[in-house]
Protein backbone atom coordinates (compact mmCIF):
# COMPACT_ATOMS: atom_id res chain seq x y z
CA UNK A 1 0.00 0.00 0.00
CA UNK A 2 2.80 2.34 0.65
CA UNK A 3 4.50 2.09 -2.83
CA UNK A 4 0.67 2.57 -4.53
CA UNK A 5 0.45 5.83 -2.26
CA UNK A 6 4.47 6.80 -3.02
CA UNK A 7 3.65 6.21 -6.89
CA UNK A 8 0.16 8.51 -7.12
CA UNK A 9 1.89 11.05 -5.44
CA UNK A 10 4.94 10.95 -7.75
CA UNK A 11 1.97 10.78 -10.96
CA UNK A 12 0.06 13.58 -9.47
CA UNK A 13 2.92 15.93 -9.47
CA UNK A 14 4.43 14.71 -12.74
CA UNK A 15 1.14 15.42 -13.84
CA UNK A 16 1.40 18.71 -12.49
CA UNK A 17 4.89 19.69 -13.44
CA UNK A 18 3.74 18.93 -17.10
CA UNK A 19 0.98 21.50 -17.52
CA UNK A 20 3.72 24.17 -16.88
CA UNK A 21 4.04 26.00 -20.52
CA UNK A 22 7.00 28.08 -21.14
CA UNK A 23 8.71 24.48 -22.50
CA UNK A 24 5.66 23.74 -24.63
CA UNK A 25 5.85 28.03 -25.87
CA UNK A 26 8.95 28.17 -26.85
CA UNK A 27 9.26 24.87 -28.47
CA UNK A 28 5.69 26.28 -30.74
CA UNK A 29 8.29 29.34 -31.52
CA UNK A 30 10.58 27.31 -32.22
CA UNK A 31 9.30 25.08 -34.48
CA UNK A 32 7.36 27.91 -36.29
CA UNK A 33 10.24 30.25 -36.92
CA UNK A 34 12.73 27.11 -37.90
CA UNK A 35 9.57 25.65 -40.69
CA UNK A 36 10.03 29.28 -42.20
CA UNK A 37 14.10 28.94 -42.94
CA UNK A 38 14.83 25.54 -42.81
CA UNK A 39 14.09 22.22 -44.32
CA UNK A 40 11.57 19.84 -42.71
CA UNK A 41 13.83 17.21 -41.62
CA UNK A 42 16.06 19.37 -39.91
CA UNK A 43 13.18 21.40 -37.98
CA UNK A 44 12.42 17.94 -36.88
CA UNK A 45 15.56 17.22 -35.69
CA UNK A 46 15.81 20.64 -33.71
CA UNK A 47 12.48 19.51 -31.88
CA UNK A 48 13.76 16.28 -30.98
CA UNK A 49 16.97 17.95 -29.62
CA UNK A 50 14.95 20.40 -27.67
CA UNK A 51 12.47 17.10 -26.20
CA UNK A 52 15.91 15.43 -25.31
CA UNK A 53 17.01 18.82 -23.00
CA UNK A 54 13.86 18.84 -21.45
CA UNK A 55 14.01 15.36 -20.46
CA UNK A 56 17.48 15.46 -19.40
CA UNK A 57 16.75 18.16 -16.61
CA UNK A 58 13.97 16.61 -15.75
CA UNK A 59 16.54 13.81 -14.85
CA UNK A 60 18.92 16.56 -13.31
CA UNK A 61 16.00 18.33 -11.52
CA UNK A 62 14.92 15.00 -9.88
CA UNK A 63 18.69 14.28 -8.93
CA UNK A 64 19.05 17.09 -7.30
CA UNK A 65 16.23 17.37 -5.05
CA UNK A 66 16.90 13.71 -4.34
CA UNK A 67 19.86 15.07 -2.83
CA UNK A 68 18.53 18.05 -1.18
CA UNK A 69 15.55 15.66 0.77
CA UNK A 70 17.65 13.26 1.83
CA UNK A 71 21.06 15.16 2.90
CA UNK A 72 19.04 18.61 3.83
CA UNK A 73 15.40 17.86 4.67
CA UNK A 74 15.73 14.50 6.10
CA UNK A 75 14.17 11.29 4.79
CA UNK A 76 11.55 10.54 5.43
CA UNK A 77 10.57 13.73 5.02
CA UNK A 78 9.26 15.79 8.97
CA UNK A 79 5.69 16.93 9.32
CA UNK A 80 6.77 20.21 9.21
CA UNK A 81 8.17 20.28 6.11
CA UNK A 82 4.46 18.67 4.80
CA UNK A 83 2.55 21.50 6.54
CA UNK A 84 5.19 24.09 4.58
CA UNK A 85 4.70 21.95 1.33
CA UNK A 86 1.09 22.09 1.58
CA UNK A 87 0.76 26.21 1.89
CA UNK A 88 3.15 26.25 -1.12
CA UNK A 89 1.02 24.33 -3.06
CA UNK A 90 -1.96 25.86 -2.07
CA UNK A 91 -0.67 29.56 -2.59
CA UNK A 92 0.81 28.05 -6.20
CA UNK A 93 -3.01 27.02 -6.95
CA UNK A 94 -3.67 30.68 -6.81
CA UNK A 95 -0.52 32.19 -8.36
CA UNK A 96 -1.67 29.56 -11.71
CA UNK A 97 -5.14 30.49 -11.67
CA UNK A 98 -4.95 34.10 -11.24
CA UNK A 99 -0.82 35.36 -12.69
CA UNK A 100 0.60 32.42 -14.09
CA UNK A 101 -1.07 33.82 -17.83
CA UNK A 102 -0.85 37.68 -18.49
CA UNK A 103 -4.00 38.90 -19.35
CA UNK A 104 -5.55 39.44 -22.92
CA UNK A 105 -5.57 37.31 -26.05
CA UNK A 106 -2.38 35.57 -25.55
CA UNK A 107 -0.76 32.73 -24.13
CA UNK A 108 2.16 35.36 -22.62
CA UNK A 109 3.10 34.10 -19.29
CA UNK A 110 4.44 35.21 -15.73
CA UNK A 111 8.10 35.92 -16.80
CA UNK A 112 9.58 38.87 -16.48
CA UNK A 113 9.68 41.16 -19.84
CA UNK A 114 13.19 40.75 -20.32
CA UNK A 115 13.34 37.20 -19.41
CA UNK A 116 10.46 36.69 -22.12
CA UNK A 117 12.34 38.66 -24.79
CA UNK A 118 15.08 36.45 -24.03
CA UNK A 119 13.76 33.43 -24.38
CA UNK A 120 11.87 34.44 -27.41
CA UNK A 121 15.07 35.16 -29.07
CA UNK A 122 16.36 32.02 -28.27
CA UNK A 123 13.47 30.36 -29.38
CA UNK A 124 13.53 32.16 -32.84
CA UNK A 125 17.20 32.00 -33.61
CA UNK A 126 18.18 28.16 -32.78
CA UNK A 127 19.67 26.95 -35.51
CA UNK A 128 21.57 23.86 -34.31
CA UNK A 129 20.95 20.53 -32.62
CA UNK A 130 23.02 22.00 -29.26
CA UNK A 131 21.41 25.38 -28.94
CA UNK A 132 17.72 23.32 -29.60
CA UNK A 133 19.32 21.03 -26.27
CA UNK A 134 20.33 23.92 -24.09
CA UNK A 135 16.98 25.84 -25.02
CA UNK A 136 15.16 22.58 -23.44
CA UNK A 137 17.43 22.30 -20.37
CA UNK A 138 16.91 26.15 -19.97
CA UNK A 139 13.04 26.58 -20.64
CA UNK A 140 12.98 23.54 -18.04
CA UNK A 141 15.24 24.78 -15.34
CA UNK A 142 13.38 28.37 -15.56
CA UNK A 143 10.44 27.13 -14.27
CA UNK A 144 12.13 25.48 -11.17
CA UNK A 145 10.58 27.98 -8.88
CA UNK A 146 7.05 26.63 -9.30
CA UNK A 147 7.82 23.44 -9.90
CA UNK A 148 10.38 22.98 -6.89
CA UNK A 149 7.54 21.76 -4.78
CA UNK A 150 6.34 18.57 -6.34
CA UNK A 151 9.68 17.86 -7.37
CA UNK A 152 10.02 17.57 -3.69
CA UNK A 153 7.68 15.52 -2.84
CA UNK A 154 7.92 13.48 -5.78
CA UNK A 155 11.62 12.43 -4.85
CA UNK A 156 10.87 11.81 -1.26
CA UNK A 157 8.11 9.30 -2.62
CA UNK A 158 10.34 7.89 -4.68
CA UNK A 159 13.29 7.60 -1.72
CA UNK A 160 10.76 6.02 0.31
CA UNK A 161 9.41 3.17 -1.99
CA UNK A 162 10.97 -0.02 -2.70
CA UNK A 163 14.40 0.51 -4.37
CA UNK A 164 13.50 -2.02 -6.80
CA UNK A 165 10.72 0.01 -8.33
CA UNK A 166 12.82 3.97 -7.49
CA UNK A 167 14.80 3.62 -11.67
CA UNK A 168 10.74 2.86 -12.55
CA UNK A 169 8.96 5.45 -10.75
CA UNK A 170 11.79 7.93 -11.75
CA UNK A 171 11.19 7.08 -15.82
CA UNK A 172 7.38 7.54 -15.29
CA UNK A 173 7.56 10.96 -13.47
CA UNK A 174 10.41 12.23 -16.48
CA UNK A 175 7.64 10.74 -19.00
CA UNK A 176 4.82 12.14 -18.07
CA UNK A 177 6.70 15.28 -17.39
CA UNK A 178 8.23 15.86 -20.66
CA UNK A 179 4.60 13.97 -22.82
CA UNK A 180 3.24 17.64 -23.95
CA UNK A 181 6.34 18.52 -26.08
CA UNK A 182 5.64 14.70 -27.31
CA UNK A 183 2.71 14.90 -27.92
CA UNK A 184 3.67 18.38 -30.01
CA UNK A 185 6.06 16.10 -31.75
CA UNK A 186 3.52 13.73 -32.73
CA UNK A 187 1.24 16.25 -33.72
CA UNK A 188 3.27 18.05 -35.99
CA UNK A 189 4.22 14.45 -37.84
CA UNK A 190 0.59 13.89 -38.49
CA UNK A 191 0.03 16.90 -40.49
CA UNK A 192 -0.55 19.68 -37.82
CA UNK A 193 1.32 23.04 -37.69
CA UNK A 194 2.67 25.51 -35.14
CA UNK A 195 -0.24 27.71 -35.66
CA UNK A 196 -2.78 25.01 -35.17
CA UNK A 197 -0.88 23.96 -31.81
CA UNK A 198 -0.49 28.14 -30.62
CA UNK A 199 -4.07 28.71 -31.39
CA UNK A 200 -5.27 25.49 -29.45
CA UNK A 201 -3.51 26.63 -26.59
CA UNK A 202 -4.99 30.30 -26.74
CA UNK A 203 -8.57 28.31 -27.43
CA UNK A 204 -7.70 26.78 -24.59
CA UNK A 205 -6.36 29.10 -22.20
CA UNK A 206 -8.71 28.88 -19.16
CA UNK A 207 -8.80 25.15 -19.28
CA UNK A 208 -4.96 25.26 -19.28
CA UNK A 209 -5.70 27.42 -16.12
CA UNK A 210 -8.14 25.85 -14.50
CA UNK A 211 -6.02 22.17 -14.94
CA UNK A 212 -2.90 23.14 -13.67
CA UNK A 213 -4.83 25.12 -10.81
CA UNK A 214 -6.49 22.39 -10.13
CA UNK A 215 -3.80 19.41 -9.96
CA UNK A 216 -1.99 21.99 -7.30
CA UNK A 217 -4.84 21.77 -5.37
CA UNK A 218 -5.06 17.68 -5.50
CA UNK A 219 -1.66 16.98 -4.49
CA UNK A 220 -1.80 19.82 -1.84
CA UNK A 221 -5.27 17.81 -0.51
CA UNK A 222 -3.80 14.43 -1.18
CA UNK A 223 -0.70 14.89 0.97
CA UNK A 224 -3.23 16.82 3.89
CA UNK A 225 -4.90 13.57 3.86
CA UNK A 226 -2.47 10.87 3.61
CA UNK A 227 0.70 12.40 4.69
CA UNK A 228 0.04 15.83 6.94
CA UNK A 229 -3.11 13.85 9.37
CA UNK A 230 -1.29 10.55 10.56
Amino acid sequence: MSDLLNTAIIILAAILHATLQLGLGSLTLLYHESAGRNIAKKTKRLVSSFISGVGIMVILLLGASCFIVDRLLGNPLPQEIFYVLIGVLTALAIIMWFFYYRRGNSTELWLPKRFALFTNRRAQSTNNDTEAFSLGLFCTFAELPIAIAPLILATSSILNTNPDYQLLQVALYSLITVAPPLIFRLAIHTGRTAVDVQKWRLRNKTFLRLISAAAFLALAAFIVVFKAII
